[in-house]
């Protein structure tokens, strides 16, 4: 369960799902690490955060900074969120080996490696690790197979840490969100030429929403795996 003055670190917290995140666990009183690459998007999140939030501007495919990230963690580290990411949407002969990669650095290499780097104060802490993936996760389509294919791949990964984890007394959770009014779904609906009307799409609060109630589960229960999605479904293009 969370507790006031517990610890907390958000990646992709200077905005969309991260940042909403961010913000509830900065309200319920935990002292919240704001991980980012953009200095001054992450202080205008601290300045609404209010409370014990302080930025980590930082480059989570980067070892180096991995590692600073878990120092910064000792001795306990209550709750790690992992909701740093990028989307490319291309077609098949579109694709090649550097974007690939580069992809999959941010989707998912870096969340498993700052989990592997932080379990020592996670397992002290009987810690909490939230994995924000997406319905690609679940539902593969044509024009994302290199985004649907990584969020696969993250969803294999929690399924794996919670199995090794869950005896340790560490829970793991992966939730999976539908279309959500962010940044990166505006980009997303840009490049489909779509426009989603008012009360469309989920709000990242929604979605902060559930990931808290998840964390503030009492010890005799474990969520795994929670799907959202928008009431209303964003009509065809």
């Amino acid at each position: 369960m969370l507790r006031r003055g517990q610890t907390a670190i958000v990646t992709g917290a200077s905005s969309g799902i991260g940042r909403a995140i961010a913000i509830a666990l900065a309200n319920a009183g935990l002292a919240v690490r704001l991980v980012g690459r953009d200095r001054e998007r992450l202080e205008q999140v601290a300045g609404q955060a209010g409370g014990d939030a302080r930025i980590a501007v930082v480059d989570i495919t980067k070892g180096p900074a991995v590692a600073g990230l878990a120092r910064a963690a000792l001795p306990t580290l209550d709750v790690l969120v992992h909701s740093a990411g990028a989307y490319r949407q291309e077609a098949l002969h579109e694709l090649d080996a550097d974007s690939l990669a580069a992809l999959d650095a941010i989707n998912l290499h870096a969340p498993i490696l700052l989990t592997q780097a932080c379990l020592p104060a996670l397992r002290a802490a009987s810690g909490q690790v939230v994995f924000v993936n997406s319905q690609a996760g679940l539902s593969a389509g044509a024009a994302t197979l290199a985004y649907s294919a990584g969020k696969h791949g993250l969803r294999a990964a929690a399924d794996a840490l919670r199995q090794l984890l869950n005896p340790q007394g560490v829970r793991v959770l992966s939730i999976f969100p539908g279309r959500t009014d962010t940044p990166m779904q505006q980009a997303i609906l840009a490049r489909e030429k779509r426009v989603a009307d008012a009360g469309m799409l989920m709000q990242p609060e929604d979605v902060a929403a559930m990931v808290l109630a998840a964390l503030t589960l009492p010890r005799s229960a474990e969520v795994t795996e929670i799907m959202m999605r928008p009431m209303r479904p964003l009509a065809s293009a």
